[in-house]
C-alpha cells in the first residue's frame, strides 16, 4: 500500500511519520503540508519528496495518513476520498457533526477503508481488555478520568503550542480518548451532561442505551502532579481497572496502519472508522451544547 502524510506538525513528526516510513507492507511515497518547506524537511527527513500539490499527492498513493488540526482534517479527509485514497483519521474526526458527517458519507459513497486512531484503542493490553469488557457485559456504571497537564505551569509538552487545543480544550483533545473505550463496552451514549470545572476541565455525567451510566473527568490543565489516566468499571463481574499504556503511540499507530490495510484489503469496515469516529463527534457536540445551555442533552 502506497501512503502519503497529512500534516508536519509535532504528532506527524513524531508519531505518524516514523511509523510510514518502518512499516512492512507500506511504501510511504511522500509529505504533503499547509507549508511547502516544511513538508520538504520532513520528507527529506525520511527519504521521501514533500509535495506542493495536494492532488498530485492523492494520484500517487492509496491511502492518506492525516495528522492535521480536525477543523482541517475533515475537508481534506473528503477530498482524499473522492481520489479514492484510504483513510488513516485522528481524532476528533471534525469539530461539527455535518464536517464529521461528511467523512462517513465519502467513505461509504467512495468505497475507501478508514480507521481512526484512538491510541488507547489500538494498546496492545487494551485491546483484549476492551474486547473482554465488552464480551463479558453486565456493566452497572463506568468512570474515566482523562486528566492531562499540557497547559499546566511547567508543562515541558511539544503540544502546548496546539491552537486548536488551546481553543477547544480537553472535552476535544482527551475526550475522544476515553469515549473510544466506553462506547464499545457500555453501549451508545443516549443522553449527556456537562458542567464546567477550573479552567478546561470538564465533567461529563452519559447514559447509555444499555442502562449503564458512566462520568468523565477531563482536563489538559490538571497540575503535572495530580495528573493522570484512569478507567474503571463496576458490574456483575465486578471491578475491572484499563490497564495502563507502557507503549508509545507509534507502537499503536502500527496496529491501526494494520487495521486499516486489512480492512482495505477485505472491505470489511473497521469497527473504529469514519461511522465510529461521527459517534464520538456527536456525543462531544451535544456535550459541548450541554455546557453552554446548563442541562442535559438528548442523542
Amino acid at each position: 500500500m502506497r501512503i502519503g502524510l497529512l500534516g508536519t506538525g509535532p504528532w506527524a513528526e513524531r508519531v505518524h511519520a516514523p511509523a510510514l516510513a518502518e512499516h512492512p507492507g507500506l511504501e510511504f511515497t511522500g509529505v504533503w503540508g499547509r507549508r511547502a518547506e516544511a513538508a520538504e524537511a520532513l520528507g527529506t527527513a525520511h527519504g521521501v519528496p514533500g509535495y506542493a500539490d495536494l492532488d498530485r499527492l492523492l494520484a500517487d498513493v492509496d491511502a492518506v495518513s492525516i495528522a492535521l488540526p480536525p477543523s482541517v482534517q475533515a475537508g481534506l479527509a473528503v477530498r482524499a476520498a473522492e481520489a479514492g485514497c484510504h483513510l488513516l483519521l485522528d481524532k476528533p474526526v471534525a469539530f461539527t457533526v455535518p464536517d464529521a458527517r461528511a467523512v462517513a458519507e465519502a467513505v461509504r459513497e467512495h468505497k475507501v477503508a478508514s480507521v481512526v486512531f484512538f491510541t488507547v484503542r489500538f494498546g496492545g493490553e487494551q485491546i483484549p481488555w476492551i474486547e473482554r469488557q465488552a464480551e463479558l457485559g453486565g456493566w452497572f456504571t463506568g468512570r474515566s478520568d482523562w486528566l492531562g497537564s499540557v497547559f499546566a505551569p511547567g508543562s515541558t509538552s511539544p503540544y502546548a503550542a496546539s491552537p486548536w487545543r488551546r481553543e477547544k480544550g480537553s472535552l476535544w483533545d482527551v475526550g475522544p480518548h476515553a469515549l473510544s473505550v466506553l462506547l464499545p463496552v457500555l453501549g451508545e451514549v443516549t443522553e449527556v451532561t456537562a458542567v464546567a470545572g477550573p479552567l478546561d476541565t470538564v465533567h461529563l455525567v452519559l447514559r447509555h442505551a444499555g442502562g449503564a451510566s458512566s462520568t468523565l473527568a477531563l482536563s489538559l490543565t490538571a497540575p503535572r502532579a495530580g495528573g493522570g489516566v484512569a478507567m474503571e468499571l463496576r458490574g456483575e463481574h465486578g471491578v475491572v481497572q484499563l490497564p495502563e499504556r507502557g507503549e508509545s503511540p507509534t507502537t499503536a499507530l502500527h496496529r491501526a496502519l494494520d487495521a486499516l490495510r486489512s480492512s482495505a484489503a477485505t472491505g470489511e469496515p473497521h469497527p473504529c472508522g469514519a461511522d465510529f469516529g461521527l459517534r464520538v463527534v456527536e456525543v462531544l457536540a451535544a456535550a459541548e451544547r450541554s455546557l453552554a445551555d446548563g442541562r442535559p442533552v438528548a442523542l
